[in-house]
């Protein structure tokens, strides 16, 4: 068989039948209630289709006390062979039940419209099974062999900040040894255009609060003689970033665009039917909407509250408080962000505003050069089998912990998204179009089966087995 006949056979029927298993298992890891449905996605659902395709699996217990196991499985076909670590998670959001409308619930998938339905089918099982599934059938056309050695990481707690994956891949580093990180998650560019994507902006959340005194006072009595913590506050937030959503404070802007960055992004367009519109006056002047969110940093208040924004009073507020966070490229320390601004504040007035870090572990900002080989390897494979050229994004917009493969195991980090912009990630009728799921199948087999073939030139592993 060859690499043509492979792509040919594309069997969403199957992709199906596995998907409604693990779609209805309720892997919400934010709820404490579903740990064993967490264990058991990894036990019974996962590790008999990797040892049926030859793999040794082995369920890990996570150093953070509480937190899930994750899965370790290895195939070596030969210790000269180059190897490829991959990457999933099979936890999800909460299913939010009740405003489900496209499917009978969160955990039953379901096709209506060209689009597949359930909590996730986007984020992130439907992605994980359908490269598993392309393992697999690379695997069945090469008569029982890939042409390389494959090791894959699974993890059930992405959407509660991964705790853990970082000390476990500092303690494994030796069996998570690789060449190449080859993984899906996130979204492409746009549901048309197939997207590769070598790292992601790094996050970090803060919080701002302010209490100035005990209890609320009559604001006609005591307006005009006591100092409103809300409008503090406001202060201190313009005082960061500015009404056009400019980043004030020096040491939270990152270093100008390497021009590999500005090349890459050069015919980006961000945005699709269906999306918000973008706000053209918004963010960094200087820059195009595709180098604001994919090469700069950006600062956003999560929340805010300040008295009872649901039944106010005529009354002036004790406290005030404010969830922010900030999206980061590569270029600066984000060890460095917190005294910076703490330095900010008290320059600009505002000693009595609290800052602390919030949410969960930071991820750092990771990114492969666009120029190296393996970039140029993965665009040429993604446009043999799509015919399409495929978009090159230096980074994800969002935030994956892809700091562990890239730092911690120092890897170069390919990821091929499947999901799409507007696939109701994380909310309600969470869905993904069959038609990138049917492409995303033949870009995987396309990938696999190229790995198989020989390894590109300058990756140090360079060979021809064809």
């Amino acid at each position: 068989m060859d690499r043509r006949q492979l792509l040919a056979q594309t069997d969403l029927a199957a992709l199906q039948r596995t998907l409604e298993r693990r779609i209805a298992l309720p892997t919400e890891s934010q709820n404490r209630e579903r740990a064993p449905e967490l264990r058991r996605y990894l036990e019974a659902e996962l590790a008999p289709e990797l040892r049926a395709m030859g793999f040794a699996c082995e369920l890990w217990d996570n150093p953070v006390p509480g937190a899930p196991p994750l899965l370790f499985a290895e195939r070596l076909e030969d210790p000269a062979l180059p190897t490829v670590l991959s990457y999933g998670h099979g936890d999800v959001v909460l299913g939010d039940e009740s405003k489900w409308t496209k499917a009978a619930s969160p955990w039953t998938l379901e096709r209506h419209e060209g689009r597949w339905y359930g909590r996730g089918v986007a984020d992130n099982k439907g992605q994980h099974s359908l490269n598993l599934q392309a393992l697999a059938q690379v695997l069945a056309a090469r008569g029982g062999r890939l042409g390389f050695n494959s090791k894959f990481l699974f993890e059930m707690g992405e959407e509660v900040g991964s705790p853990g994956l970082k000390t476990v891949c500092e303690r494994q580093r030796e069996r998570l040894r690789a060449d190449l990180f080859l993984a899906s998650d996130g979204p492409r560019l746009n549901q048309q255009q197939p997207t590769l994507f070598l790292g992601s902006r790094g996050v970090m959340n803060f919080e701002l609060a302010l209490e100035l005194r005990e209890g609320a006072h009559h604001s006609g009595n005591w307006g005009g003689l006591l100092a409103n913590p809300g409008v503090l506050l406001a202060g201190a937030i313009h005082s960061i970033v500015d009404q056009h959503g400019v980043i004030r404070v020096e040491a939270l802007r990152p270093p100008p665009l390497p021009a590999a960055v500005r090349v890459a992004l050069a015919d980006v367009q961000p945005g699709e039917p269906g999306g918000p519109a973008i706000d053209g006056d918004w963010g960094e002047p200087g820059l195009s909407p595709a180098e604001r969110v994919f090469g700069w940093n950006s600062i956003e208040v999560l929340a805010f509250r300040c008295g009872n924004p649901d039944k106010p009073v005529n009354a002036i507020p004790p406290r005030a408080q404010a969830t922010m966070q900030i999206r980061f490229v590569v270029g600066r320390d984000q060890a460095s962000f917190l005294p910076a601004l703490r330095a900010h504040l008290d320059a600009q007035g505002y000693a009595q505003v609290q800052l602390r870090l919030a949410g969960a572990e930071i991820m750092n900002a990771t990114r492969l050069d666009p120029d190296s080989p393996w970039v140029r390897w993965a665009q040429a494979s993604l446009r043999q089998s799509t015919g399409q050229e495929p978009v090159l994004l230096p980074n994800l917009g969002g935030s994956l912990p892809n700091d562990c493969f890239a730092e911690v195991l120092g890897l170069p980090t390919v990821w091929v998204p499947h999901s799409v912009p507007t696939c109701s990630q994380h909310a309600p009728n969470e869905h993904l179009p069959e038609h990138t799921l049917a492409q995303g199948l033949q870009i995987m087999a396309g990938l696999f089966w190229d790995l198989g073939e020989g390894w590109p030139a300058g990756t140090g592993r360079a060979q021809d087995r064809s």
